[in-house]
């Protein structure tokens, strides 16, 4: 057994002091990327989220898109299920185009169907 005092002679577990091969330093990329990629999503992600939600509209624009009041909006559709987004515990409501506009296909297609079967709206 070594003594740490010792030069020359290697470790005190005899393994003595040697770099990585080459191939084990091959194995780890030169940068890893974010550390916390939900924090800080890549251009690419938040480019198709915002195509993906549309231009953010408040309740009056939401209400105008719509051909409504913003009192239709808050009284009738929001429960209805037209997704929104509130700022904070009593902010102020947040729509997105895109959402709005595949609510509304979705409801559109729900009486269709339920035309076809002669549910309540045959």
């Amino acid at each position: 057994m070594t003594t740490r005092g010792t030069v020359g002679k290697g470790r005190m577990s005899g393994l003595g002091y040697t770099l990585k091969s080459a191939p084990n330093q091959r194995l780890w990329p030169a940068s890893l990327g974010q550390s916390c990629p939900q924090e800080n999503p890549s251009p690419e992600a938040t480019g198709n989220a915002q195509n993906a939600l549309g231009e953010p509209l408040s309740i009056k624009g939401a209400a105008a898109m719509m051909g409504c009041s913003a009192w239709t909006i808050r009284q009738r559709y929001i429960p209805q299920g037209l997704p929104h987004l509130r700022s904070g515990p009593a902010g102020k409501l947040i729509f997105y185009r895109h959402q709005i506009v595949r609510w509304i296909l979705q409801q559109q297609t729900r009486q269709q169907t339920k035309r076809e079967k002669g549910g309540k709206y045959a």
